[in-house]
This record gives C-alpha cells, sequence and structure tokens, in this order.
C-alpha cells in the first residue's frame, strides 16, 4: 500500500485512540485463521488495533509487518503491545 501522508496519519492516530483491539494475537501468532478475521475486521471497519501478547518487542515488528504486507494494509502506530493497521476499504468507496 503506498505510504501515507502524514496530515492522515496523525488523524487516523487520533481516531484510533477511542478504538478497543478487534483481534488478539496469542502465543501462536499470526496464523491463517488471525489472518482471515483481521482481513473481515478491516474490511468492516478500515482501522483497527490488534493486540499481541508478546514481551518481544522484534516480534511484534515482524508482526505488524507480516500483518500489513499479508493484507496489503498500512500500518499506523505502535504502542506497546498494540498495534494500529489501515486499509482504505475500496468498496465504500466506489458506493459514495
Amino acid at each position: 500500500m503506498n505510504p501515507l501522508a502524514e496530515k492522515l496519519k496523525r488523524e487516523l492516530k487520533a481516531k484510533a485512540h477511542h478504538l478497543n483491539p478487534v483481534v488478539t494475537i496469542g502465543d501462536k501468532g499470526l496464523s491463517k485463521s488471525v489472518l482471515k478475521e483481521l482481513n473481515i475486521a478491516l474490511d468492516a471497519h478500515e482501522l483497527i488495533k490488534v493486540k499481541v501478547h508478546s514481551e518481544d518487542r522484534n516480534e511484534r515488528k515482524t508482526i505488524m509487518s507480516e500483518m500489513t504486507r499479508s493484507l496489503d494494509a498500512t500500518p499506523i502506530n505502535q504502542i506497546g503491545k498494540v498495534l494500529i493497521i489501515y486499509r482504505k476499504n475500496e468498496a465504500d468507496s466506489e458506493k459514495k
């Protein structure tokens, strides 16, 4: 996905502040079923929070990279164990 303009990224960070995580990634990591749930959540909401139950910062960074690459999404922010990702819903854009 193309990099977002800084202004849009700031707006998305502010919007995400009030969101709760919709998916939690546990000990088994990023499985196909988790990616499927993330895809459904992105289709429904565009902007989501994901909680990762890992103490390893590098592992969380790797999960963020894998998620965004696999889902064609954009990383917005990472605060501790909470990752924020965004993917524009093209179907919504076509309806407008």
